[in-house]
């Protein structure tokens, strides 16, 4: 008797029944009654933007990540943007980020009139490498900007040091970290000045939003005063006291997170354990299951953090595949797996081809991940359901294109 071929299940990019019947976003929010009825509340109060809210989200948010001060701003990149303000970037001045980033990370420098310089990745975490940064300071570097990526922080000790050795600031891109640890302690209370985004897709969501965090009163209030305007007062403020009279003090912004947003966000901010300790049983479920399927390398995690896991990102072993990223990517998809791809290393983007003549093969580590990388979905509202789905769509996948 003779035994029959075992045969690959067919895929659905080929023809055939996709794992999930609709489409699973790599990231979502999560709103419940709670955080409705916080958002109707401020609707049915006397101050819908810069009022009582805003102060209060701000002390709970520094309580929580243990730093001094916490200031809101109405998105990430805004935060990003007076940060760069705040540290005093101006024409003339370069400041080293990494090129593995959504683009504001390194847009923000140019909105100052500096020069973002890159420099290369570790291989492991795809963080900026300390030593790459160092390599790439001038008499011109001001500031440093570490992006924790994906949530595992960036190795802030060296960082730290090797600016304290040039006299930098450190901007730390923690826009995917909120909860994180780094060597026992929380990010958010280590750098000069730390970034953090309330997009949807993050840890805890004002709808859009951001927040810088930093142990310097003086940076603090120069941060609170970029977002209003450059006015030395705000509107609440200048109620309470009887006043109308208000000072510009310097070229600011309109860059204030609304009571709206604050009230969703404190909300919110009462459930982020919860929400790390879902994403961090989801990744872990992944890491188990990945590690042994041929043609996936699952991301490191060193020894010494706790990531926060805003992106679970894999990468194809192209040594062990049939087909490439591409392949896996639109295969996955057709799966009905919303898949993703983080990031098209920022030097890759027309605009700084164009405006700094790159050209390709500046950053070799950060440019061969591009090509590996896929993020899987992971968000803490995910379901069991949803988790066995994604890892029966990356084996169904991987199993097709094995070598």
């Amino acid at each position: 008797m003779t035994t029959a071929p075992v045969t690959k299940e067919q895929l659905a990019i080929h023809g055939g029944t996709p794992v999930r019947k609709t489409l699973l976003p790599y990231g979502r929010q999560l709103i419940d009654e709670q955080d409705i009825q916080a958002v109707v509340d401020v609707l049915r109060s006397d101050w819908l933007t810069t009022g009582p809210r805003v102060g209060e989200f701000e002390e709970a948010f520094a309580a929580w990540v243990g730093a001094k001060h916490a200031v809101s701003f109405s998105s990430g990149t805004a935060a990003l943007h007076a940060a760069a303000f705040a540290a005093g970037l101006k024409p003339g001045d370069e400041a080293i980020t990494s090129p593995m980033t959504f683009a504001a990370t390194a847009n923000c420098v140019l909105y100052q009139g500096a020069t973002p310089v890159f420099a290369d990745l570790s291989p492991d975490t795809l963080n900026l490498d300390p030593e790459q940064a160092a390599a790439r300071v001038t008499a011109r570097t001001k500031a440093i900007l570490p992006v924790d990526y994906a949530g595992h922080p960036a190795d802030l000790d060296a960082i730290l040091k090797l600016a304290d050795r040039h006299g930098l600031v450190v901007i730390e891109d923690a826009c995917h970290a909120l909860g994180a640890e780094y060597r026992g302690r929380k990010v958010g209370s280590l750098a000069h000045m730390t970034v953090f985004s309330f997009h949807p897709v993050k840890h805890l969501t004002t709808g859009e939003g951001g927040m810088v965090t930093t142990n310097d009163a003086g940076l603090a209030e120069v941060l609170r005063r970029f977002r209003n305007h450059g006015i030395s007062s705000e509107a609440r403020q200048r109620q309470s006291a009887g006043q109308s009279h208000y000072e510009m003090v310097l070229l600011g912004f309109n860059y204030r997170l609304t009571d709206i947003g604050c009230a969703l966000g404190l909300q919110q901010l009462k459930k982020l354990d919860r929400n790390l300790a879902r994403r961090r049983e989801i990744a872990a479920r992944y890491t188990t299951e990945f590690r042994k399927v041929p043609g996936v390398i699952p991301p490191s995690v060193r020894p010494d953090v706790n990531p926060a896991w805003h992106l679970y990102p894999i990468q194809v072993d192209r040594a062990r595949l049939k087909g490439d990223r591409g392949m896996v990517f639109r295969a996955l998809r057709a799966e009905n797996i919303g898949v993703n791809v983080h990031y098209i290393p920022v030097h890759y983007h027309p605009y700084y081809r164009e405006r700094f003549g790159y050209r390709g093969g500046e950053f070799p580590i950060a440019e061969a991940a591009y090509e590996r990388l896929i993020s899987l979905p992971i968000f803490h509202g995910m379901s069991d359901h949803d988790l066995e789905d994604v890892i029966a769509a990356v084996s169904k996948v991987t199993n097709h294109y094995a070598n």
